[in-house]
């Protein structure tokens, strides 16, 4: 029996109810008697952080950023998030950064309709900054090699960023 168009729509279906399960484990989501909505954490800090992806492995091949990314979130709108890494070389890799246009994209490294929001010299220095700007779902990923960075070298993560506390 071979896998279905519906079997594809359930195992899509799961893995959105599996990452916003994890998102709202997340102790920094508020709680029921909190006076915020619970679904719609927010930031106690007192304004936008920049924050650089993959901290100090910076961002390239063989990082599990999905992971880093639970373990750093949840990163909220006007927050920047910084994408370092080498320029092309002899001696490195080049990488860029795609965003990705929805989770089917995400989930299969599909590029075809992503945007290339980061070239493989605009990491270098002080690296490629990018604010999120909107309360919504980012979807990041190297693109290199027609995706095997995202596909292989784990290069993708995803970003719901939630609002802020006013106090």
């Amino acid at each position: 029996m071979g896998f279905t168009f519906a079997h594809q729509r359930l195992v899509l279906v799961l893995v959105a109810a599996s990452m916003v399960g994890v998102s709202l484990a997340n102790k920094e989501w508020g709680s029921l008697g909190s006076h915020s909505h619970p679904h719609h954490p927010h930031n106690h800090t007192n304004g936008p952080k920049r924050i650089i992806v993959g901290g100090s492995q910076n961002w390239h091949f063989g990082v599990n950023y999905t992971d880093w990314s639970l373990k750093n979130g949840p990163f909220y709108i006007n927050d920047t998030l910084v994408f370092k890494y080498d320029p092309p070389s002899n001696t490195t890799f080049p990488h860029n950064v795609y965003l990705l246009p929805h989770l089917k994209s995400f989930l299969n490294c599909n590029l075809r309709k992503a945007k290339m929001i980061a070239n493989p010299t605009q990491g270098s220095g002080n690296g490629f900054e990018f604010v999120l700007k909107k309360w919504k779902s980012y979807y990041f990923a190297c693109g290199e090699r027609n995706g095997f960075h995202c596909k292989v070298g784990l290069m993708k993560f995803a970003v719901v960023s939630p609002l802020r506390r006013r106090h």
